[in-house]
């Protein structure tokens, strides 16, 4: 397995990929641990509050144009998993990609 089997807009694009030889010899590729990005590294475009039986993926797509991108709203929001954004009435933060700046406050 190699890095190129991601697409760009993939939350694994960027993890490294590692082997371990087996006893035996037999050699298994794994992906390395993805970690959660620090929230303060994305630029908020928006909030949305959260309605009964709302998914993230309908919510990423609304936002983002893209319902495969609801790991870019958990990832801004600091959550492992995307099942703890779902509360009614919480707000989530809608963010530009990691590390992309957004237009100055000042």
């Amino acid at each position: 397995m190699s890095a190129e089997k991601f697409t760009p807009t993939s939350r694994y694009f960027p993890v490294g990929v590692a082997q371990l030889t087996l006893p035996d010899g037999r050699v298994l590729s794994y992906l390395r641990r993805r970690f959660l990005p620090p929230v303060e590294k994305f630029s908020v475009l928006a909030e949305h509050l959260v309605i009964d039986g709302q998914r993230l993926d309908h919510i990423a797509a609304l936002h983002l144009g893209d319902a495969e991108q609801f790991w870019r709203i958990a990832d801004a929001n600091g959550a492992l998993h995307p099942r703890d954004l779902l509360e009614v009435n919480q707000s989530l933060k809608i963010t530009l990609p990691e590390g992309v700046p957004g237009i100055p406050t000042e």
